[in-house]
């Protein structure tokens, strides 16, 4: 129905903002981004679509996607690197890489592992998850991927229209995980945003807060359980999947421990204060670390954690304003 004049009220630490709430599919969310009025925009943007060889076999074939202003009075301009969420692929970002190049951003997209081109069938990411917890010999939730935009950024940084030093990374849910580990993974991602994807899993296991976060997976958990002879999911089959498909992912690499990593880096991390696959009480403890590393680093003003009010696991327009002022703020200098 229409919900024009139906209101939330975010809560940015102590400072009370009011903002339309929307409910709208992902792509009129992305296309509400910011965006220089550029006639015939489509006409003024360069596309670029190639493959990077990150390691043999099939899924070393890392499919890229890039588009920029033909025209620049820059030399060398700055990146941001954009990450689908699960089941969807770079193409489905291209409002937001539209954009963002329209405001003299060189835009990136790319394919995780197993989807979009990487997926030569429909549950190929789901069976891939599978096989990894009964053989523990791939990772494709989230490190494999990582070890994908490690590589990407080696050719980002070497290219003569890209300022090196000015590197960004996002994404939304899955791919906000991804911005989130390949951060902590490689500094050389110099300002951070990611979208309804940091979350504590470790915190998750011990408060009984799983259940949203294993139902996007489902299939993997099912398989565990019975491996495991147990009659239903329970924190232990959890426990046991995040340790054999993403070691470290529940404690050494879990968000108390890796955020700090990404200090003194300015980072943005957005939520739904609803979401039940990123509780907001399992940040409670890596967001005051956080807040604490920063403040000693005398870098108070480069992190931000905002939750916003009545939202759950969706990206709104409000989160991808705030994303594009953060990347304006520190990125477009």
């Amino acid at each position: 129905g229409d919900n024009a004049n139906l209101m939330v009220v975010l809560v940015i630490d102590v400072v009370v903002v009011s903002v339309p709430l929307t409910v709208e599919a992902a792509e009129p969310v992305m296309a509400s981004c910011p965006r220089k009025d550029i006639p015939n925009l489509e006409e003024a943007l360069e596309e670029e679509n190639f493959y990077l060889t990150t390691e043999e076999g099939e899924q070393g074939h890392l499919p890229v996607l890039i588009l920029k202003l033909k025209d620049s009075k820059l030399k060398q301009r700055p990146a941001v690197v954009f990450l689908h969420s699960s089941y969807k692929c770079k193409e489905w970002l291209r409002p937001l890489l539209e954009a963002y190049a329209s405001r003299g951003y060189i835009a990136v997209a790319v394919d995780s592992r197993y989807h979009g081109e990487r997926a030569k069938y429909k549950t190929a990411y789901i069976d891939a998850l599978v096989s990894a917890w009964k053989t523990g010999q791939t990772m494709p939730f989230i490190f494999d991927t990582v070890f994908d935009l490690i590589n990407l950024i080696d050719y980002l940084s070497a290219r003569e229209d890209i300022n090196p030093s000015s590197i960004g990374i996002t994404g939304e849910s899955l791919g906000g995980m991804h911005a989130w580990f390949a951060a902590v993974a490689d500094p050389r991602y110099a300002v951070v945003v990611p979208i309804i994807g940091v979350q504590g899993f470790g915190w998750a296991i011990e408060n009984n807060r799983w259940h949203a976060r294993v139902a996007s997976i489902q299939n993997v958990f099912e398989e565990a359980k019975n491996d495991l002879g147990k009659a239903s999911i329970d924190a232990e089959v959890v426990e046991l999947v995040w340790d054999k498909i993403a070691p470290g992912l529940r404690d050494k690499f879990d968000a108390p421990n890796s955020i700090q990593s990404i200090v003194s880096r300015p980072l943005l991390i957005l939520n739904g204060e609803k979401d039940p696959r990123c509780p907001v009480e399992g940040l409670e403890e890596p967001i005051s670390r956080a807040k604490e590393a920063y403040s000693k680093a005398n870098s108070s003003d480069k992190f931000k954690f905002i939750a916003e009010t009545g939202i759950g696991h969706w990206m709104t327009p409000f989160m991808v304003k705030e994303a594009s002022d953060w990347f304006e703020k520190f990125l477009m200098i």
